[in-house]
């Protein structure tokens, strides 16, 4: 598995997460991820090396931390995005996600394999 990081494979969310993350398709260009965070879940340390852009299934309240427990985003301060919205997304460093909602957070993700 090729990683435009310098973050370690070991890291890399498939490898690290993989009760929260599902390969749907994968080629040289892209990576498409099923990711799933139930409600009070919290996904291990994991990273997401290239960028993407990423289709909310549904929508719940969540908190990303880095990999030292520090609060990185809080939704419930930032603002809920509608289920149905796609945003992009930068690569994303080591963090663990929390679903501090009541309902499934759940998100189609299109990584962009870059330097290819």
């Amino acid at each position: 598995m090729p990683n435009d990081s310098d973050w370690p494979e070991a890291l890399d969310a498939l490898v690290a997460a993989p009760g929260n993350h599902l390969l749907l398709m994968e080629n040289e260009r892209v990576r498409v991820l099923d990711t799933r965070i139930a409600p009070g879940e919290r996904t291990p340390l994991h990273t997401h090396c290239w960028p993407s852009a990423n289709y909310l299934v549904s929508w719940s309240d969540f908190v990303r931390r880095n990999g030292d427990g520090k609060t990185l985003v809080d939704s419930r301060q930032t603002g809920r995005i509608a289920a149905g919205s796609a945003v992009w997304s930068a690569p994303l460093p080591p963090h663990t996600l929390e679903n501090v909602g009541t309902t499934e957070l759940r998100v189609i993700s299109v990584e962009i394999k870059t330097g290819e």
